[in-house]
């Protein structure tokens, strides 16, 4: 660290000169301007940057040596999310057949990315969104939307014996999955660029914040897919009407929980998240009923009973640890 003196100019004006080696390093000239932002550490950001413009960052893959169409997809899914703006998939003979699907496939998935040019050994894609569009929050809301839904149906498609129902919960995970992704990528633009953060009106400490509470939001989504795999398979036994009202009732208190930890993040209040946490325990009760009816059926409806009650269990669990979140994060208010 330079420790640099502050000298006073016209009897107002506070002085401090800039180290060299930086100005040269940027190539900054006389006159030109500098942005001056104050940090809620009490420290000082000096940048060039003084037009908000997003940070241009360009990550290349060459595809030679890949041969695994899921490796490739979590290659660019990892540089989406790590903020590159510019991903460029290459080969040095011509792109093969299965590299252009993944990326089709990858395009059509993420929020943002689009392909804007493409030779015969050469694939480019930009991220075309701006991120100040899409404010942390409504990410998290919409999440919220669509998990609580596909819960809701989970256990609505084994009340009703819909299979259909079942299986479309299942394809709606890429759904969350896709805004969950989104916001890893924010968090990680805003920690490396804090002009971005003024923009977008958030700190650093909240942009990681809302990356932790999409991440288990992203699990709760992940355990309503577990019972609608499950459901098919109970639809063709007869489990009895009794365990389904208790699966029923079961999902219905855990959901419960997850909109009173949401609630309590919206309205920033702390005691309501902590007594939210209470109801848990009540859960833990319904579930450890869902499996004591499981040890009495035999075959493969016993498994799938027993899958269903610890992710309806852990869908409490993980509300319970949003809630916590919010508890938290308040506190450093």
């Amino acid at each position: 660290m330079e420790i640099r003196k502050v000298q006073v100019t016209g009897g107002s004006s506070y002085v401090i000169t800039l180290p060299k080696e930086w100005i040269k390093s940027l190539n900054i000239k006389k006159n030109d301007p500098l942005g001056l932002m104050a940090q809620p550490d009490g420290t000082l950001l000096i940048t060039p940057k003084t037009t908000g413009e997003k940070m241009h960052r360009t990550k290349e893959f060459s595809v030679d040596t890949i041969d695994d169409p899921e490796y490739l997809f979590r290659l660019l899914v990892g540089a989406y999310i790590m903020g590159y703006s510019l991903i460029v998939v290459k080969s040095d003979k011509r792109i093969p057949p299965f590299v252009m699907e993944c990326v089709t496939h990858f395009t059509q998935t993420a929020v943002g990315p689009e392909i804007i040019e493409e030779t015969m050994n050469s694939i480019t894609i930009k991220d075309l969104l701006n991120p100040v569009e899409m404010p942390f929050d409504k990410t998290i809301r919409r999440m919220y939307i669509i998990l609580k839904t596909m819960h809701e149906d989970a256990v609505a498609a084994l009340k009703n014996k819909d299979k259909q129902l079942a299986n479309e919960v299942i394809t709606r995970d890429s759904s969350v999955d896709r805004l969950q992704w989104l916001i890893a990528r924010q968090s990680n633009v805003v920690l490396r660029d804090v002009t971005l953060s003024k923009k977008m009106e958030v700190t650093q400490e909240e942009a990681m914040y809302y990356f932790l509470m999409s991440r288990i939001m992203e699990r709760v989504g992940d355990h309503a897919v577990r019972i609608a795999e499950n459901v098919p398979l109970l639809i063709d036994e007869n489990i009895g009407d009794a365990v389904v009202s208790t699966i029923s009732a079961a999902s219905t208190l855990a959901l419960d929980i997850l909109a009173n930890s949401m609630s309590a993040w919206k309205k920033k209040d702390m005691k309501a998240a902590n007594k939210n946490m209470e109801s848990i325990k009540q859960l833990g009760s319904y579930c450890e009923e869902i499996s004591n009816s499981a040890l009495q059926i035999k075959g493969r409806s016993s498994i799938s009973l027993s899958y269903i009650a610890e992710s309806i269990k852990r869908t409490g669990e993980y509300a319970g640890d949003i809630a916590e979140l919010v508890i938290d994060h308040l506190v450093n208010e």
